[in-house]
C-alpha cells in the first residue's frame, strides 16, 4: 500500500527557484569579473554591435530614451509599489503592505551594496548616447524592474480564485515584456554590459520569490494573517 502523499512545505518551490536562481547570478558574477574570456567576448560584441545600431539610429536611441527614463525607470517601478501600498494600508492590510514595501527596500539595499562592493566598470565610448552613475552590476533598473513585477503578480495570485485567469496571465506577460524590455534599453543606450543586466533581472526575480517563500513559510506559521479577498474567501495554501 501507497503511504501517505508527503505534501511540500508552504513556499517551497518559491524557495528552491529563489536559491537556483541567486546561485545562477553569483556564478555569472564570478564568471564576468575573472573575466571568463568567452563571456568577456560575448559582452563585448553585443555592447560595440548595440552601441553601433544606436548611432545609426538615433531615432530608435531616442524612444529608448524615453522608455528607460520614464516608463521603466526604477521610481516609476517604485511608485507602483507605493501605490499597491496605499491600497493595502488603505483595506486594512498592514502586514501585506509593509512585506511588499520591505521587499522592495530590501531589493534596493542589496542592489546598491553589490554595486559598491563588485565595483564593475561600464562599459566607454568616443561618442556615448547616454549617461549613468555609480557601478555597472548589477543593473538597477533591471533588478528593480525583475523585483516588482514578481512581487506584485505573486501578490495578484493571493488575492483570491481569480488569481491566475486571462488577467493575470495578461499581466504576466506585460511583466515579461516589461523586464526585457528594460534589459534591452539599457545594453542599446551603452550603459551596461548584457551581464549586468541578466545578473540584475536574476537577482530581482530570486529576491521577489524569496520574500514570497518567506511570506508563506510565516503564513504557515500562524504568524501572518491571511490575505482577505473582495467577494471570495482567501485560497488554501
Amino acid at each position: 500500500m501507497r503511504g501517505p502523499i508527503r505534501q511540500s512545505p508552504p513556499g517551497a518551490w518559491q524557495a528552491a527557484a529563489a536559491a537556483t536562481l541567486g546561485a545562477a547570478a553569483v556564478l555569472l558574477i564570478v564568471l564576468a569579473l575573472l573575466p571568463w574570456q568567452p563571456l568577456a567576448a560575448l559582452d563585448t560584441d553585443v555592447a560595440s554591435g548595440l552601441h553601433t545600431a544606436a548611432l545609426d539610429n538615433p531615432g530608435l536611441t531616442h524612444a529608448n530614451r524615453v522608455l528607460t527614463d520614464w516608463v521603466w525607470d526604477p521610481w516609476t517601478f517604485r511608485l507602483l509599489v507605493a501605490a499597491v501600498v496605499v491600497w493595502l494600508l488603505w483595506r486594512g492590510e498592514r502586514p501585506m503592505a509593509w512585506w511588499l514595501a520591505g521587499t522592495v527596500l530590501v531589493g534596493s539595499g542589496v542592489q546598491q551594496g553589490l554595486k559598491a562592493a563588485l565595483a564593475r566598470e561600464r562599459p566607454q565610448w568616443r561618442e556615448p548616447v547616454d549617461s549613468a552613475h555609480y557601478a555597472a552590476m548589477p543593473s538597477g533598473h533591471a533588478m528593480t524592474a525583475a523585483l516588482v513585477c514578481v512581487v506584485l503578480l505573486w501578490l495578484w495570485r493571493e488575492r483570491g480564485p481569480s488569481a491566475g485567469g486571462v488577467w493575470w496571465r495578461s499581466a504576466a506577460v506585460v511583466a515579461c515584456v516589461s523586464v526585457a524590455g528594460v534589459a534591452f534599453t539599457r545594453v542599446w543606450l551603452g550603459v551596461h554590459w548584457l551581464t549586468d543586466t541578466v545578473v540584475g533581472v536574476l537577482l530581482g526575480t530570486a529576491l521577489g520569490l524569496a520574500s514570497a517563500a518567506a511570506w508563506a513559510a510565516l503564513r504557515a506559521g500562524e504568524r501572518l494573517p491571511a490575505p482577505s479577498s473582495t467577494g471570495a474567501a482567501p485560497r488554501e495554501r
